[in-house]
């Protein structure tokens, strides 16, 4: 397993924890819900047509993480 494999992996996990802690704690409605998978199953199509498209949908999915703690932290993200 290349470390391509485990950051797709990364991203991949990190968006299912982060719209899970986003619908529990409130700061993520199904409106949210529904405009985070739009994007990210456009993303997926739209990058079926780009040459070799298909590896760069895990960046895609981690710009959509980065989006999802912006929302759930509501801009603040110092620990």
């Amino acid at each position: 397993m290349g470390s391509a494999v485990v950051g797709a992996w990364i991203a991949y996990l990190t968006f299912i924890a982060l719209i899970a802690v986003g619908l529990a704690s409130g700061e993520l409605g199904v409106r949210g819900l529904l405009i985070t998978l739009l994007v990210c199953v456009l993303a997926r199509v739209g990058l079926g047509y780009v040459p070799n498209g298909d590896a760069m949908f895990p960046s895609a999915v981690a710009v959509v993480d980065v989006a999802l703690v912006l929302v759930i932290a509501k801009g603040d993200i110092r620990f």
